[in-house]
């Protein structure tokens, strides 16, 4: 018997599809698996597809355009700017996406690419490993307690992170527009210069937009206070790397810390790779066992909800939900 639902899988970060399957399994949904998530493997699969579901690979709007019969696409994540929102929208398609999954996991990262800055930990473990015993390699260095803490954003994550860093003595300053969320202990500012130049450690947290993309450039930078630390765990393209690596050899902040990066994996030539006072990891911050469960788990059934009839939770492009060419099916 063919199945009810096809659904494309365009790539995804864990060894097995089984908790996506055993959800699919019983409405008659096959799950069609990219081998390599680029465009034109997707154009290929993407005509008898009644869903699609993405991590990290791009899904333009060619390949939301070749597939007619899609009701949905459903991001593995938080930020969507890997999709062609626009297109899907123009297209009748719902995208959902999970806003408030690994929040804990990516705050916990975000705190410990701090204290590994704060602590020369990167730098007194690759030493030690090469038989360097070398105290004043990892110097100047400060006490955590009252230094401060400046958080670009302050969303879910955002707002997780604080009362870790609260915990540690920290001042914390939240840069946005309005009070919404502002809790006790956190101090908002609406203006970035005077916070970026008082800063101790600068954390970024925004979803990549136009208006977001390279925002930290030379300027940025230059007005950030010497011996300061940048931290990213949001997107990479928010940085002008270029920029950063300047920044990073003159020594005009001390040093970086950064789960993510404009092109992932970065090639070998990358500006930021091999530079002493930078620290990078492979987009690991939303990584648990926990969390990782439950993203296949619920990205999956906002999918289900989709095929269905029903209006997901987290949608990402809520103007469609009235539009003529919705294509959800009663």
């Amino acid at each position: 018997m063919p199945p009810q639902y096809r659904i494309l899988v365009t790539d995804y970060a864990w060894d097995t599809l089984d908790i996506e399957r055993s959800i699919f399994d019983p409405i008659g949904a096959e799950i069609i698996a990219a081998k390599t998530g680029e465009e034109a493997e997707l154009l290929a699969l993407a005509p008898p597809i009644d869903a699609i579901m993405t991590n990290w690979k791009r899904v333009s709007a060619d390949v939301l355009k070749a597939a007619p019969k899609c009701v949905t696409v459903a991001r593995y994540g938080v930020g969507v700017d890997n999709i062609a929102v626009d297109a899907a929208t123009e297209l009748g398609m719902i995208v959902s996406n999970v806003p408030d999954y690994c929040v804990e996991e990516v705050s916990d990262h975000a705190m410990a690419l701090l204290l590994a800055c704060a602590r020369s930990i990167t730098t007194f473990d690759r030493d030690t490993q090469l038989g360097k015993w070398d105290l004043a390699a990892g110097r100047p260095m400060f006490r955590l307690r009252g230094k401060t803490l400046l958080l670009i954003g302050y969303g879910n994550i955002a707002r997780t992170l604080a009362p870790k860093a609260l915990g540690f003595g920290m001042k914390v300053i939240a840069f946005q527009r309005s009070r919404e969320g502002i809790e006790d202990g956190i101090v908002l500012t609406r203006d970035l210069a005077p916070a970026l130049a008082a800063a101790d450690y600068v954390s970024l947290h925004l979803p990549l937009t136009p208006t977001t993309r390279g925002m930290v450039n030379s300027d940025f930078l230059n007005q950030m206070r010497r011996g300061a630390f940048l931290i990213n765990t949001a997107r990479g393209a928010i940085i002008d790397e270029l920029a950063l690596r300047e920044a990073l050899q003159t020594h005009v902040i001390r040093g970086a810390a950064l789960d993510v990066l404009s092109q992932e994996p970065p090639p070998d030539d990358h500006p930021l790779l091999g530079l002493p006072n930078c620290i990078i990891t492979p987009h690991a911050g939303f990584n648990s066992v926990e969390s990782v469960e439950e993203l296949q788990e619920r990205t999956a059934r906002h999918v289900i909800m989709a095929l269905q009839g029903k209006i997901p939770p987290f949608v990402v492009n809520p103007q469609v939900l009235n539009a003529a060419h919705l294509r959800l099916r009663a």
